[in-house]
């Protein structure tokens, strides 16, 4: 499986106790929803699999790992603050009216002016808005995904139509 296989679904934070438990930091919105029978850690640039023996949601987005092979701090200590995935394919499956601009990583970005940007590598929250990160042209472009902008998206074709401000790229694309 490549990394495209994979979607991030928190961190983890730190150990918990002596017996390696970790703590994680969901950033998916909805972990009690996850099929949480595996998981993967990225370790040099591999996605290594680990298989859950025990976990528990203590708050909406924090939760308790206990994983098989793991039984002391020492063994959990080297999985502390590092990212942690479920394969796409167990991901739970939303309807279109549960979409949200967190689901278009991984879509392709075309814009009326410029044609296709590139795949949406990133989506970031902000308080006032969320933002796209797609590389163009081997720049880093950021834009933002307001519904003035958006012009559709096709979910089946993973496609997000869009029309960006006069200028935008520009910025980017200046040396």
């Amino acid at each position: 499986m490549s990394t495209g296989d994979y979607v991030e679904i928190g961190f983890i934070t730190k150990t918990h106790g002596l017996k390696g438990e970790l703590q994680v930091a969901f950033s998916y919105d909805e972990p009690e929803k996850l099929k949480l029978k595996s998981v993967y850690i990225e370790i040099g640039g591999k996605m290594v699999p680990y298989f859950v023996s025990q976990f528990k949601l203590s708050q909406k987005q924090l939760g308790y790992f206990l994983f098989e092979d793991i039984n002391h701090i020492d063994k959990a200590q080297p999985l502390a603050k590092k990212k942690i995935f479920l394969a796409k394919r167990l991901m739970p499956k939303r309807s279109k009216e549960e979409f949200t601009y967190k689901d278009l990583k991984g879509f392709t970005a075309i814009d009326e002016q410029h044609g296709e940007l590139g795949e949406i590598i990133e989506v970031r929250e902000y308080p006032q808005q969320f933002l796209a990160t797609v590389m163009y042209q081997e720049k880093e472009v950021l834009f933002p995904l307001s519904e003035d902008l958006i012009l559709g998206i096709d979910i089946d074709k993973q496609v997000l139509n869009i029309n960006l401000p006069d200028g935008l790229l520009d910025v980017y694309l200046q040396d």
